[in-house]
Order: C-alpha cells, then structure tokens, then sequence
C-alpha cells in the first residue's frame, strides 16, 4: 500500500467520522449550541441577554420510573441531599453561605423520568457557579446527620399531599393503573422507604444514575457559547464516564397493558365536594412520538370554552371544571380526564354525561375546524410566553431530554401546527375509545351512601 493511498483512505476516515459527528449533533432553536464532551456529558448554552444574569442546570434520566419498591422516593431523597455536605463545602451551612455569597436562586425537582438541579445567579458568578455545581453533583458527602434531619422533611411534602382529597383519589388511581410497577410512576416515594433511607442507600443511585453520560448541563443567559463552552469542559471534563448505559444495566421493565376496566368509589371525610378521575395508559415517547403530539393539540381542543365537552358538563352546570391532559413519558404516558361535579347529587348525570362524550371524541363533527385552529394558536401563544422567562428556559429543554429528545423539543411546536383531523382520530381511536381504563371517585361517606354511587359507578 503506497504512502499516497494510505494518507488518502486516512482522510476518507476521518471524513466518514466527521459526518457521522454531524449527523450526531441535534437541531436546536435559534440562539441554542450544544457539545458533547468525550466523558459523554451534553451541554448545551443558550444566548439570551434579556437580564444580566446566568442560570446552570443540570439534568439526570434518573427519577420515579428507576426506583423499584426498595426504593421508591429516594430519588427524590436524594434531590434534597443534593443541597446538603460536599466536597468543597464539607457541611450544609458552609453550603448556604456560598449560595449567599453567588447570590443564587437555587432549587431542585424530582419527577417521573427526570431529576434536576439548577441555580441562577450574576453573569460574571458563571464560572464559581459551575464549580459549586460540579462539587455539587459529583462529589457529595451523605452525612446520616443530614439525613435525620431530611428525611423528615421529605416525608412532610408525602403528607402534606395526603391532606389533600384530589391526590387521595390520584393515589389510587396510580395503584390501580399501574400495578405492581406502581412505584415507576410515583415521585412522591413510600412513608417506610423514605423515613429508613440511609447514605449506603443514597449512594446506590449515586453510582447507578449520576454520570456525565447520564445528564445534560444547560447554561442559559447573557453568556456566549464559545466561553461558556470552555469554562464547562476545563470544570466537568475530568468526570469520568460510568463506561456503560445506566438504562441499559437497569433497564425499565415495560408496563402491563391494562386488560380490562376498574371502577372504584373512595370515601373520605376531607372530601368536602366530590371529584371524579378516569385514566388510560396513553403512547410512549420510544413507540408513538407522534401521538404525543396528537395527544397535546386534543387536550388543548376539549379544554376550550366552546368545546362540546365543556358545554356538555360546565356550561349545564353539572360540573365545576372538567380537565383533559396527557403526561408525555418515553415510557407510557397516562391520559387522564379530571372532573369536579357541583354537588353530590350531580355525580351520576357527570358520569353519564362523560361516558357519551367519550364515546363522540372520534366523530368528525365533536370538534371544528376554527376550534382546532384556535387550539394551535393557543399553543403557540402559550410557547412564547414560556420563552419570557430566561431563567425557565433550561427546564423546558431538560425535560424534553429527559422523556424524548432535544429533536422533539426544537420541532414540537411546527409539529403541533401540523396536527390533522386524522392524528387526532388515530390517537384517539388508539388509546381511549373501547381501550380499558381505570375510573376513580372520592366523596364523604355520607354522600356515598345516600346517592349509592356504588350502584352505579361501575365498570361495564
């Protein structure tokens, strides 16, 4: 082989290399830059220089849908140790005093398949912020005096939500929908795991989840790519890579289909008016990206004023409010339809009512074309304002790389104007009309008995 040839086939490599780079590389909004460095850490840095100021966030796929029952909550334990010892601010005064210092708005969030962690603070504090957070996020200290004292608190939000009759009634709706694999779609966690959890414990997830090629830094403000770039990469290019996927090794177990329906009454004396809840196992990010979106422009349609739902039911006075939403996950999102009726004796009728609405959402007549346009618009609308706030900017981007792609993200709204009357039949005819589902109703004990909702809140 001559020299000539061989210095050629070297350059065909590295040009095969360099397009499967581009290839790799993600389409982002207007202002957007990202970099993956080779520990596998993505970043990316939005230019927006609306205020002064700078925020960080980073993002793990770790969350309620990697805990099993041993572990249910802890992620969310382990959001809230977070803000505690590390490294470089050995305890957790230490560790308020430099958030004081940066003067830092700060918080963290746990959820279905996503935990993160941000801080917004002056412009110029960037490169001390993505310090604090390196030390942060890789190198805590779980001190079991840190976790007494947490642990409680934790619990506390658990309780705080239990006093609440609509999460009662959401509870056992998740029981019911999701079954054994109940605790996947959780956050909140369990009273008994939360309140045993110990530092051994938190640093199971910590070696399972926290690694660079598991989590997304997102620098977002009046900062430039290029520089925010290289302070990131010279801070957090020494992590080292877990050298395997975590969902890969701990893969999700997929979630039974449901196989038939299942009504429930719940009585609660904090049930000072009636609520009515009914849920179906919606698409998956991984197997329907397309009826997500779907799925998103429909909600949007029956939450309108003038939609047949809400006349059917708010405008005749038998319910309060009626919601319809669907929860985009990368593993099966739930659909869910919420209703307050008026009063107790309205039970009945709402449910009656729902039922036949339900069984109309497929015909072409149950919405307009001007009712399906105005959803559109509304969706837009409600996109640029989400964009006024620089600050919320990372969070929006994080979530959508957390459940589906920074791909949807940048495409998701052309694609909700591109939304037709068939995606929106096909979705529906998919996942809802004839598909088995779970129906919930909480009330006093007293109503329950005098209108016999059991009699008639029933599957069929």
């Amino acid at each position: 082989m001559t020299l000539k040839f061989i210095k050629h086939l070297s350059l065909s490599v590295t040009g095969l290399l360099c397009a499967l780079c581009a290839v790799a590389q993600p389409k982002l909004p207007e202002g957007y830059f990202w970099k993956k460095l080779p520990n596998g850490l993505e970043i990316v840095v939005i230019e927006n220089s609306k205020v002064p100021l700078a925020t960080i966030e980073i993002a793990v796929k770790n969350g309620a849908y990697t805990e099993g029952p041993e572990y249910s909550g802890l992620s969310h334990l382990f959001e809230h140790m977070f803000f505690k010892a590390n490294k470089d601010y050995p305890d957790q005064e230490k560790f308020l005093k430099r958030t004081q210092e940066l003067g830092a708005i700060w918080n963290g969030t746990t959820d279905v398949e996503r935990v993160n962690y941000f801080f917004t603070f002056d412009r110029d504090s960037l490169k001390a912020g993505l310090k604090f957070m390196n030390a942060a996020i890789r190198f805590p200290i779980y001190r079991e005096e840190d976790m007494t004292k947490e642990r409680p608190v934790v619990d506390g939000e658990f309780q705080r939500a239990e006093s609440s009759p609509y999460f009662q009634l959401w509870y056992e709706e998740q029981k019911k929908l999701w079954g054994d694999l109940v605790t996947r779609k959780n956050p909140i966690g369990d009273h008994e795991v939360i309140n045993t959890a110990t530092p051994a414990k938190m640093m199971i997830i910590k070696d399972k989840y926290y690694h660079p090629n598991n989590s997304l830094l997102v620098i977002c403000g009046d900062v430039k790519h290029d520089a925010a770039f290289s302070l990131a990469e010279s801070i957090f290019g020494d992590w080292a890579s877990s050298g395997f996927d975590p969902h890969a090794k701990y893969p999700i177990p997929p979630f039974k289909p449901l196989t038939k329906d299942e009504f429930f009454v719940k009585e609660s004396s904090i049930a000072k008016t009636p609520a009515l809840m009914y849920s179906w196992h919606g698409p998956s990010y991984l197997t329907d990206s397309a009826a997500t979106i779907a799925a998103d422009v429909f909600s949007t349609i029956v939450g309108l004023n003038s939609s047949k739902l809400q006349q059917a039911l708010v405008d005749k006075g038998l319910a309060s409010s009626v919601d319809v939403s669907y929860s985009t996950c990368r593993y099966v999102g739930p659909i869910s339809v919420s209703v307050e009726p008026t009063s107790p004796e309205k039970i009945k009728e709402c449910h009656e009512v729902l039922m036949k609405q339900i069984a109309m959402w497929d015909k072409a007549d149950y919405f307009t074309d001007e009712q399906l346009k105005d959803a559109k618009a509304i969706m837009l609308r409600n996109n640029l304002r989400r964009q006024e706030k620089p600050s919320s900017l990372a969070s929006q981007l994080t979530y959508q790389w957390c459940s589906t792609s920074l791909n949807y993200f940048t495409d998701l709204d052309a694609n909700y104007q591109k939304v037709t009357r068939q995606d929106i039949k096909n979705y529906i005819d998919k996942y809802i009309i004839g598909k088995p589902k779970v129906a919930g109703v909480i009330l006093q004990p007293e109503a329950s008995k005098q209108y016999n909702v059991a009699s008639f809140f029933v599957a069929k």
